[in-house]
Order: C-alpha cells, then sequence, then structure tokens
C-alpha cells in the first residue's frame, strides 16, 4: 500500500523532533514498522539521516542532561519489550528467564552509571537500578522458584522507579 508524502514527512517528525521510537510511529500513523524501516534507510541513503537529525535536534534544543535522559529512555524501551519477550517466551523456563532478566539489568545498570558520570542528576536512577539489579542476581541464586513472581513483580517496579528518579 502506498502512504502520501505527507505521511513520511510526519514520520520523520515524529523521530527527529519528538523522539517516538519506530513502533510508536507504526502505530500513531499506521504505516508497518518495516515500511517506516525502509523510509528511514532511503533518507539516509539520499543524505537525510534521521539519526544524526534527531541527535542534533535534541542537543540543540536540551543540552546534555536531556540528551543523556532521551538515551537512557530510549534503552528503557528497548529493556521493556527485551523483558516482555523473554517474560511471554513458553520455551525459556522460569530459571532461565530469571538469567536473563539478571543479565538484562545488569546491561541496563551499566548504561544508568555510565549516564549518570556524565549527567550526575542521574545517579541516584542509577543506584536505583543498581539495587535492582542485585535483587534479580540473589533471586536467581538463592530462590530461582520465585524467579516467576519476580518477573512478574520487575517491569511494573521498574516503571515506579523511572517515575521517582527521572530528572
Amino acid at each position: 500500500m502506498a502512504h502520501p508524502k505527507d505521511t513520511r514527512i510526519k514520520a520523520r517528525n515524529m523521530y527527529v523532533q519528538t523522539r517516538c521510537a519506530i513502533p510508536t510511529i507504526s502505530a500513531a500513523l499506521d504505516v508497518p514498522e518495516g515500511t517506516l524501516r525502509k523510509w528511514k534507510g532511503d533518507a539516509k541513503q539520499s543524505g537525510d539521516d534521521w539519526d544524526i537529525a534527531r541527535a542534533a535536534a535534541t542537543m540543540k534544543g536540551e543540552g546534555l542532561e536531556t540528551m543523556v535522559s532521551a538515551v537512557i529512555e530510549d534503552f528503557t524501551v528497548m529493556f521493556q519489550v527485551t523483558m516482555e519477550q523473554v517474560k511471554e517466551d513458553p520455551d525459556i523456563k522460569p530459571d532461565s528467564k530469571v538469567k536473563l532478566m539478571a543479565s538484562l539489568s545488569d546491561s541496563f545498570n551499566k548504561m544508568v552509571l555510565a549516564a549518570g558520570r556524565s549527567a550526575p542528576k542521574l545517579n541516584e536512577m542509577a543506584i536505583a537500578m543498581d539495587v535492582v539489579k542485585r535483587l534479580a542476581e540473589f533471586i536467581a541464586g538463592e530462590f530461582p522458584q520465585h524467579g516467576t513472581a519476580f518477573q512478574e513483580i520487575l517491569e511494573p517496579f521498574g516503571t515506579e522507579i523511572v517515575k521517582v528518579y527521572q530528572t
């Protein structure tokens, strides 16, 4: 299905100016994610790199702290999507899910710590995420039978942590 040119322009603006993720743009404009990725790739080949434009727009208007926060926000979305995929996959056993969750939490924690060095106001969030990571590791090692319950609680709790510590 061909989409009007203004839909492509709206998609680019949503991506660059409001930092929407591809899945969000897809849902908002009723355009398949694959089509959006193709548009983005075609634009890059033509000299219009949406990612560079996005970074420039962020730096221009908001400065380093906001840009670091945006990176954390993007990573958080990926983290949540991956956690959801792990949660929904019936082929992954509970003890393996706990290990995957601990690994994801570790990656998230490292990213937040690095961001905290760049933007000190984010340091509190880094500490909170370290506590969550350590809890995931503790449960995986000492109480693997509670992995499913922990997994069920972790995602909504992560949302609460972001609300409390967001800059």
